[in-house]
């Protein structure tokens, strides 16, 4: 108890429920998996390719892709093997990576959304200094400012996790999160910083959300006034807040169920609520774009139309 090293493996003991119908979740997930990988990697590819589609919205669209890609290879593996398997053991440093690879994938994933919103408003208020404001470079440049402030804050949760005594090698869960792992700690007291940490990171993003809302509010103020932006709004506004409030709700009812600990609640709609952003907004993303958007929707006729044998024999 001295010493944090004396506890090497987690056991995740959320998998206790899925014993008896294991080999059917194995299919339904190694089957969400791919059509996971298939939609995003498709999207990523069709957008890479086509120079045409080398705009700051397309450019975020293959970034939020391939963030989910990131994400979802965090759990799926992992998740998929333990499924067949007898004992659901994880390593210390395991769980560690894992948490950090989930954690960073959520907070990557409302950055994103964020300066996806800041993309929509300046289209859309600001169209003559849109090309100059959101230009390709700079894009690319946010982006990765994005994603190196989120490791950052990752390698913050990691540190302080690590420092952590922990009691019990027992994870009530499916998959490693960070505060399960605070939650075993042998002195409470010690936790004190981890949740001083923790609501830093709520109010950082906190505030992307409030700098979403505020984009949306000129958003529309903007196109109450005019017919054709209304039409841009539907275009493209639409499926970017499909997707925030997808994963919004899908985060917010996990960190709920985790945080009030819901032990009234059955183990398998735990299990259901915890993977509801793991499975829903990675696969919805990309379709809801990929009908939504009219150059990609067009882009993917007409390489589905390439891939069929009956139109070049007929023509």
């Amino acid at each position: 108890m001295n010493n944090v090293s004396v506890i090497t493996m987690f056991v995740l003991s959320g998998f206790n429920e899925t014993i008896s119908h294991r080999f059917v979740l194995f299919f339904l997930s190694l089957l969400c998996y791919c059509i996971i990988c298939l939609l995003n990697v498709s999207l990523i590819v069709i957008i890479i390719l086509d120079r045409n589609l080398h705009e700051s919205m397309y450019i975020l669209l293959c970034v939020f892709c391939m963030n989910a890609l990131y994400g979802t290879a965090g759990f799926y593996p992992r998740f998929l093997w333990d499924l067949l398997s007898d004992v659901h053991l994880i390593s210390y440093y395991g769980c560690l990576i894992q948490t950090k690879v989930i954690f960073s994938f959520v907070c990557g994933e409302l950055s994103i959304l964020a300066l996806m919103a800041y993309d929509r408003y300046v289209a859309i208020c600001q169209p003559l200094k849109y090309h100059s404001i959101m230009s390709k470079q700079r894009v690319i440049r946010f982006a990765c400012f994005l994603w190196l402030t989120t490791f950052c804050i990752m390698a913050v949760n990691a540190f302080l996790t690590s420092r952590l005594k922990l009691c019990s090698p027992y994870i009530s869960r499916l998959f490693c999160m960070n505060w399960s792992i605070v939650q075993l700690a042998c002195f409470p007291e010690q936790t004190a910083i981890n949740a001083i940490s923790a609501n830093i990171v709520t109010i950082i993003y906190l505030l992307h959300g409030v700098f979403i809302v505020w984009s949306y509010m000129y958003i529309i103020q903007t196109c109450v006034r005019s017919i054709e932006n209304r039409a841009k709004f539907m275009q493209t506004c639409v499926p970017h807040l499909v997707s925030l409030f997808t994963f919004v709700v899908a985060i917010l009812t996990d960190v709920i169920s985790m945080r009030l600990g819901s032990k009234e609640l059955p183990r398998t709609l735990q299990n259901f609520v915890a993977l509801e952003f793991l499975v829903i907004p990675p696969i919805m993303n990309p379709l809801i774009y990929g009908f939504k958007l009219t150059k990609i929707r067009k882009k993917i006729y007409i390489t589905y139309l390439r891939l069929l044998p009956f139109p070049r024999f007929l023509h």
